[in-house]
């Protein structure tokens, strides 16, 4: 499509009109011509308006907001264009023609008689986000129009009606730099524009370019409007006698609000972060190993059991130990005088029993005997090279200063300290530094301790194809993950137990604290639950927190079919868990929908929910609960009258505001209906008067006899 400038148009001010109106009677004799002229303020909407229904022009709300388009186009596409051309014929009421739009300047100063001349139609345009449009709309357009074209026919028509039920906000930010905001309090509602066309006289009409609707419906009753006021001048064309007067306009219904989509953020990055802290900061530690019977070196249970079968193997064979050694009930003694014993053990293979272990209790100076006095160094290498001996002791937390038993296992003397720092670095986070220096001694350990896959990452790195070790290091997490499962169903290596409603649940800290900053702050930090195995958990279920412990493990979400959705946001609220908030309210939300699906009634469950996300501060669900409600807010309200009117005033403000269908569209859409009757009655009314007309016409009497003789029966009668 061509466009030229406002000064190009100026040119053809005086010698368009005679050459198009000379064309336009004679182009096509069969063809009813009708010039329509557009005319309204700036910016109000007349050139795209124009453009939409030329040349079919579909524009976004963006590109028409971004950028402002003069009057550009020009009544010579007529003749340069054939699309153009084209869609200017129409048929309107079995009359066929040939629109020719013109448009005009908005600038109330500039002279556009040369526009008015010989118009069969005038289209007068205003903003709906414009008051001083429809303003000027009575005080300067159409007193303009009847002092230059008296009789043709006018009709109004409210542009941008997209702008009625769009996001102003962003509207005002895609809007060009210098262009005026718009504001809430000055969209118009219809009927404004309805009492104007009323107070006026012509037939009222509402478009948006963006939606494509009601361009049509504007030009074809203008063309309507047209053919009646020439019906009314020319007579005998009887194919005008058909022309409708201009129709009714049915509201239109804005488009329903997508629902908003529920964002999960990227997790915490605790993979590697949080437990190489805990490796360096051995808060909750329950082993030390030592090394060269000099280095010790704090860890946890949890974390060497689940990332090396030798250290599961270890810790079991000693649980069942201790198990095994531990007096009856009877003559139990008292916790602290068990920590002041601090008894060790060992672990050893018997070449008779296969697999069984055996427990060696200590000597009085300390040395570890087996059953027939032999010394016990000489029996554990021949169920594992990596560890000499695992015993019970007395320790000072390396933390709190305080005396608690801890496990100490003596390792292999060939282990040394660096290497065996990457080996335990690997054990917490499965990966490996490759500008590790003792890549060898990094292998014999994990020789020794059976772990391949760190074999296989030294081989890897020394093969310069460490690119490999990224799947190693997923494959240790999958296995890890299962393992921690597994722990938590059977409570394993466990050192805390959270008392909740329903019962209890243990768990483990090392985990907690290197995955919830929370629980950190409570086990590290001067509370009592720091030093106690017990922790009081209120107002939570064993489900909910058996949830949120797998989360905290495994940094996934595990829906079961016990778990309430609503406590669970409650507690990982309360728990400071934003990522653990977010996965539950898309679970939330995807089973809402679903029971939606299959024809369950959600509505009940929306408004508790929105009670309850609004005060835990989950604002994804309340943001969807808020839509659910405004989208079906008439079923709402027909069922829950009492919950709805008992919502916060900032609750009812917003579904005034934004409840679809829109009250502007139901007052509209009662307006339509009722004049859609008075115009059926109308029409029904004029039918009748023809009918009889006709039948009048039909039973006159055709001659002066046959008039006395009927006059004559009737004074007989």
């Amino acid at each position: 499509m061509c466009f030229i400038t406002c000064s190009v148009i100026s040119l053809f001010s005086f010698s368009l009109p005679q050459l198009m109106d000379s064309d336009m009677d004679y182009e096509r004799p069969n063809v009813e011509t009708i010039k329509c002229v557009v005319v309204g303020d700036n910016a109000v909407g007349k050139t795209r308006l124009i453009c939409a229904r030329a040349c079919n022009a579909t524009l976004t709300q963006y590109q028409l907001l971004a950028t402002h388009v003069p009057t550009v186009w020009a009544i010579d596409q007529y003749r340069v264009c054939q699309e153009v051309l084209e869609r200017s014929r129409d048929v309107v009421d079995d009359v066929s023609v040939s629109l020719r739009l013109w448009d005009t300047f908005g600038d109330h100063h500039k002279d556009r008689r040369f526009a008015y001349g010989r118009s069969d139609v005038v289209v007068l345009c205003f903003s709906i986000a414009n008051p001083n449009s429809l303003y000027h709309v009575k005080t300067m357009w159409y007193p303009e129009i009847k002092h230059f074209c008296p009789r043709a026919p006018v009709i109004l028509v409210g542009c941008q009606l997209d702008l009625r039920y769009a996001d102003l906000e962003a509207v005002n930010r895609a809007r060009r730099p210098l262009a005026r905001p718009i504001k809430y309090n000055e969209i118009l509602p219809p009927e404004r524009g309805r009492e104007v066309a009323k107070e006026l006289g012509v037939p009222y009409y509402e478009t948006s370019v963006v939606a494509q609707f009601g361009v049509k419906d504007v030009f074809d009753n203008a063309i309507r409007a047209a053919l009646i006021s020439r019906r009314h001048l020319q007579f005998w064309k009887s194919h005008l006698r058909n022309v409708q007067r201009s129709l009714l306009q049915a509201p239109f219904l804005p488009p329903k609000p997508p629902p908003p989509i529920i964002t999960v953020p990227p997790p915490p990055t605790t993979t590697e972060e949080h437990p190489v802290r805990l490796l360096e900061d051995p808060l909750c530690s329950d082993v030390i190993l030592v090394l060269q019977e000099k280095q010790r070196i704090f860890a946890h249970k949890i974390y060497l059991a689940t990332s090396s079968s030798k250290f599961y193997d270890l810790f079991v064979l000693d649980a069942r130990s201790e198990e095994t050694e531990r007096p009856p009930r009877a003559t139990a003694l008292s916790g602290r005088e068990m920590l002041m014993r601090a008894a060790s053990f060992d672990v050893c293979e018997s070449p008779d029993e296969g697999d069984r272990a055996n427990l060696r209790a200590c000597t009085s100076d300390g040395t570890l005997r087996d059953s027939e006095g032999g010394r016990r160094g000489r029996l554990l290498s021949t169920w594992s090279r990596a560890f000499v001996s695992i015993q019970e002791e007395l320790v000072d937390d390396p933390v709190t200063y305080s005396p608690r038993p801890m496990t100490v296992v003596h390792m292999d003397q060939s282990m040394q300290l660096g290497p065996f720092r990457a080996v335990l670095r690997y054990l917490y986070t499965g990966q490996l530094d490759e500008h590790e220096k003792e890549l060898m001694h990094i292998a014999h350990i994990a020789e020794l301790l059976e772990v391949f896959d760190l074999r296989m990452m030294v081989a890897n790195i020394l093969n310069n194809e460490s690119f490999m070790n990224q799947e190693i290091t997923k494959a240790f997490h999958v296995r890890r993950t299962n393992r921690v499962k597994e722990c938590l169903a059977k409570g394993t290596f466990s050192d805390v137990v959270f008392k909740l409603d329903d019962g209890t649940i243990m768990a483990h800290k090392p985990l907690l604290i290197s995955s919830c900053d929370w629980m950190a702050a409570m086990f590290g930090g001067p509370f009592v639950e720091s030093c106690t195995k017990e922790v009081l958990f209120p107002n939570t279920t064993r489900s909910c927190m058996r949830a949120v412990l797998e989360y905290l493990y495994t940094g996934r979400f595990c829906s079961r079919t016990d778990l309430d959705a609503m406590e669970l946001i409650v507690l990982a609220n309360r728990l400071c868990l934003p990522h653990l908030v977010a996965l539950t309210e898309l679970y939330t939300v995807t089973v809402l929908m679903e029971a939606a699906m299959m024809g369950a009634d959600i509505d009940g469950d929306v408004l508790l929910y929105l009670e309850m996300s609004q005060f835990h501060c989950a604002q994804q669900l309340t943001g969807w609960c808020l839509h659910h409600i405004c989208t079906n807010y008439n079923s709402v309200c027909r069922k829950f009258p009492r919950d709805m009117k008992a919502t916060s005033t900032d609750n009812q403000d917003y579904f005034e505001k934004h409840r679809w269908p829109p009250v502007w569209f139901l007052k509209e859409d009662d307006h339509y209906q009722r004049a859609r009757k008075e115009r059926d009655k109308e029409d029904y009314l004029y039918q009748r008067r023809q009918c009889k007309r006709k039948w009048l016409f039909w039973n006159f009497p055709s001659s002066p006899s046959a008039n006395s003789a009927s006059s004559g029966s009737n004074a007989v009668v």
